[in-house]
């Protein structure tokens, strides 16, 4: 059975993965009024992946016999003064996430919560890969801030790379 603790944590990182959803949807539309559509379609997508992180929460949750709960968020932050400061905010979000991420793993092991445990860790793998991604396009917006074409491009051509994971949980409602 799932520990009291880690459920009222999940329940919570339900709330702060549909919170990053909704700062993905803003970055996108930033970048949808500057007609980057490759950017904005990045964005997108990664908005769509968090809301899937929120609903492996919840599948967990329904699984394990746990109460679900889905907490309201904060507005995102909506205006930008430039290409670069979406993508430092998403950076320092993914970092942000990755900390919560293992919070929750060290709750599940501390509570001798096998299951909660090793459900945590495809979270883990998955943010290590989100950190590295966002790092890369910070470094290609910050060299490229003046040359949107080259960002567009480095996005087209890193967009699709990753498949579609069969070690992922189950998403609620898939």
């Amino acid at each position: 059975m799932t520990s009291p603790r880690f459920a009222e944590q999940l329940n919570e990182q339900i709330g702060n993965e549909f919170a990053a959803h909704q700062q993905y949807i803003a970055c996108a539309i930033h970048f949808d009024a500057l007609t980057m559509p490759q950017t904005a379609a990045f964005f997108y997508g990664q908005a769509l992946e968090e809301r899937d992180h929120a609903m492996m929460m919840v599948q967990f949750l329904l699984d394990t016999d746990c109460e679900v709960r889905i907490p309201g968020v904060e507005a995102p932050e909506t205006k930008f003064d430039s290409v670069v400061g979406p993508v430092e905010l998403a950076l320092a979000q993914e970092k942000r996430v990755s900390e919560q991420i293992f919070a929750l793993t060290r709750t599940a092991r501390e509570e001798n919560d096998f299951a909660a445990e090793q459900f945590m860790q495809w979270f883990i793998k998955e943010q290590v890969e989100e950190v590295a991604t966002m790092n890369d396009l910070l470094a290609v917006a910050t060299r490229a801030q003046h040359d949107v074409e080259a960002i567009e491009e480095y996005v087209r051509r890193e967009q699709g790379t990753e498949g579609n994971d069969p070690t992922a949980p189950p998403i609620a409602g898939a």
